[in-house]
């Protein structure tokens, strides 16, 4: 892993926390509303614990990025080459662009990000293959690990708002005109 791959890695995993941390809020209002408290208070501790730990994340992603990303950046390489899958194995980080904007224009234009993969699953069922559903070293299935690349390439591009809460995959007009040109004949 380069660099910024490492960078984006902190990131991917910033924003899975982000996401749980939504689906507990979400959780704690659901247990407010139906008047259990001591269960809503349960979860306030769960989400203190979580953005805790969001925190000493954020804080190695800076010491690794003054510290270590040089020596890294060396030796990434050797690494990658003897772990790589052979080219053309999985399904391409652009096969999941599309999906991706359709997915997030039915639901309203954001969505978090397991919202987003499970749309995504749904809709390229026929194209995902065996290994696409393979573990990554870090446990993560390896066409969501593409999906959440080609979400970063996207907000490079315009496609997806940078700025939307971490967790949360927000489409941009420019991603929504993008679309549109796709669908058409």
């Amino acid at each position: 892993m380069g660099k910024s791959e490492v960078f984006e890695a902190f990131e991917i995993l910033l924003e899975e926390i982000e996401t749980t941390i939504v689906i507990l809020k979400d959780k704690q209002v659901s247990s407010i509303e139906n008047g259990a408290y001591d269960n809503a208070k349960k979860i306030i501790e769960q989400i203190s614990a979580l953005e805790k730990f969001r925190d000493k994340v954020k804080n190695l992603q800076k010491e690794w990025q003054k510290s270590f990303s040089s020596l890294f950046a060396k030796t990434s390489n050797k690494r990658k080459s003897k772990n790589k899958l052979k080219k053309g194995l999985r399904t391409p980080e652009d096969a999941f662009r599309i999906p991706i904007l359709e997915a997030l224009v039915e639901v309203g234009g954001a969505a978090s990000v397991s919202k987003v993969l499970e749309l995504v699953e749904s809709k390229m069922k026929n194209i995902l293959n065996q290994y696409d559903y393979l573990p990554l070293s870090s446990n993560t299935v390896r066409w969501k690990n593409t999906a959440q690349w080609c979400r970063n390439t996207m907000v490079k591009e315009g496609l997806l708002i940078s700025d939307s809460p971490r967790g949360i995959w927000k489409i941009s007009e420019k991603g929504r005109e993008y679309l549109k040109k796709q669908n058409l004949p």
